[in-house]
Formats: C-alpha cells, structure tokens, sequence
C-alpha cells in the first residue's frame, strides 16, 4: 500500500537520485573544518542568501538556538511573535540553554509584528530604572508563518525599524523558499534586512536532515562555537550535506508544484463543504470535533496519515501528487457521506 502523508512537509524520503548523490559525497572531518561536501554547502547557500558565512546545522531548532545564543548574551532579551516557532515550538531552548529571555507579542495573521507593539516591548538598559530591565537586542521573525508569506514591504520595514533602535535581526526561514516561489524573488531577496537566516534543508526541499545558518562571518564564527557546546558537531557530515546540495540544484523551483496541490486539496475541501484556507504548502480545515478521531483512523486505515483536529493542517510535498490528492479527497467524502447517512 502506497502511504499518503499529509502530516508535515518533513516526512519527505530522499529520492533515489538524492541518494546516489549522498553515496558519492566525498566527506572529511567537519570539526576538524575539513569536510568539502560540507563546506560547499556552507558557501553555496551563503552565496545564494548574499551573506558572508554559512553554517550546517543537524536540526532548525538547534541552528535558530545557536543563532539566538550568538546574538544575544544572558540576560539578553529577544521580541518574538506568540506563535512563532522559535518561541512556542523548540522547547524553550532559548531560556533554559541560552538563559536569554522571549518577549512574545502577539503577530497579525500574515506574521507580522505591529511596528508599535515592537518599539513598546524594546527596554531601555543602562544607568537607573534601565537596570531592571532586561536588555532587549534582538528581533525574530519568520517566513513563512503558518504557510503564509510575510509581505517583502512589512521585512523592510520591521528590520530598518529594528537596526535604527540598535536591535539585531533573525530570520527563521525553514520554509524561506516557499516565500522565494511564491513571489518569485531571489533567496538574496528574502533575506534582506536579516543579521541572520535559518535555512531548513529537510522540510519542502526534502532532504533528510539539516539546516544552514547564515549571515555575516563573526556572527557565524560565534554560532560554530555554540553549535559545539549544543552538541551539533558532526563528523563525516558530508554524506548529509549532499543531500542538501543535491535539494537546491533539483528541489526548489518544484515547490511550485506543493502549492498547486495545496490549492487543490482546498478547492476539494471546500466543495465537500468544509470551512477551508490555504497558503504556499499548507491547507487548513475545520472539522467537527465528533468527528475527528474516527475520520483519523478512517483514513489511517487506508493508508492515508493525516492529524485531524477541530483545527487541521495538511502540508503537501515531494511525495505528494496530484493523484494522492484526488485519492484522499475521495476518502473524505466517502467518509462524510457513510457519516451522514448513518446519522439520518
């Protein structure tokens, strides 16, 4: 049975081809500085965000923390959005390894932090009341949020906004090129404005594993030090790195198909009818909460995996065709439609 997984766009399986590319990575020591295949990576991707420095990373939570702990020193505070990843869904990581404090303020839909809310939660430090304060020095946003791509005008506005109060500027950009498909700009374009980006290589790009931190090369010589006290130095690290070069000759511009199929899973949800939205990647959808658990394991049964709650996300990728889509829309509605009949 062939498997339809719509959980996330991290469940991805490296190609044949991606692992051919894998198998004949030539491979050194990374601690050591000397893996080729690593390096390339390193520079490819800070060539292509037009930044001086790369970093490979196991993981985007420990390449957003390493750059957060780069930033900032303890004590240090950074201003976050409510739901954004590196706030509500890496484990604190930034407080309880980096001793460094979240300011959440609540983001508009598309991800945006209201200029207004940013400059009230910016504490002034030094001499008086400034020492009760912890001192604020950096701003994160991220792009995507939620499928959703932050308006390029709204960047330039929140990191010149930023600079000019003397604050850093992180970007988390796992999903940075579905950002760079959708609205057809360069990844040096999406990238303006920020001191730092994380690059996710393992979710819409399918690699297996692995994120890329970039920016200027002191900030990333601080990162590597970091990245070794949070366990992320790698060895032979070369054989991952392939699949990350191999991603960005191949991968990129294919995101354009993920979004086509996320519009046709909404157009098919929304026919059926269930209240549906959708951005670059992701479909969201509302479901009755009696009906959650069963449909889950109906469509389990059929070897479809999807997490169904009164809220739902799917995220459409590389193992996602348009036939898988047809196949798990035709699911739902024979689903709904012995539902509502037993209902009656």
């Amino acid at each position: 049975m062939t498997v339809i997984d719509l959980r996330s766009d991290t469940v991805t399986r490296p190609t044949p081809a991606m692992r051919e590319a894998m198998l004949a990575a030539p491979v050194g020591d990374d601690v050591w500085g000397d893996d080729p295949t690593v390096l390339e990576l390193q520079e490819r991707l800070a060539a292509l965000s037009g930044k001086a420095a790369g970093l490979f990373l196991p993981t985007g939570t420990q390449s957003n923390l390493a750059a957060l702990m780069a930033h900032c020193e303890r004590g240090d505070e950074y201003i976050v959005g409510q739901l954004a990843h590196t706030y509500k869904y890496e484990g604190g990581g930034a407080a309880v390894l980096g001793s460094i404090v979240p300011q959440p303020i609540e983001s508009e839909p598309n991800g945006s932090l209201p200029l207004a809310k940013i400059a009230a939660a910016i504490k002034h430090h030094g001499p008086g009341m400034g020492a009760h304060y912890a001192r604020t020095r950096l701003l994160t946003l991220e792009n995507t949020f939620h499928g959703q791509v932050v308006p390029r005008d709204y960047l330039k506005a929140a990191t010149d906004f930023a600079h000019s109060r003397g604050l850093a500027t992180h970007l988390d950009g796992a999903r940075v090129f579905n950002a760079v498909v959708a609205q057809g700009i360069t990844l040096t374009e999406a990238c303006e404005g920020f001191d730092s980006v994380s690059i996710c290589l393992s979710k819409g790009l399918g690699a297996p594993v692995g994120s890329v931190l970039v920016g200027s090369a002191e900030l990333i010589e601080r990162a590597y030090r970091w990245r070794k006290v949070l366990g992320g130095g790698m060895r032979q690290s070369g054989i991952l790195a392939a699949a990350g070069l191999y991603a960005l000759e191949h991968n990129i511009a294919r995101l354009a198909d993920d979004h086509a199929n996320a519009k046709l899973l909404a157009d098919g949800l929304a026919a059926l009818p269930i209240p549906v939205s959708y951005a670059t990647n992701m479909v969201f959808a509302t479901f009755p909460e009696a009906h959650c658990e069963p449909l889950e394991t109906y469509l389990a049964e059929r070897g479809m995996l999807a997490s169904i709650a009164p809220e739902s996300r799917f995220v459409t990728h590389l193992d996602v065709t348009p036939e898988a889509i047809a196949a798990f829309l035709e699911a739902l509605t024979d689903y709904f439609a012995k539902a509502l009949s037993v209902g009656s």
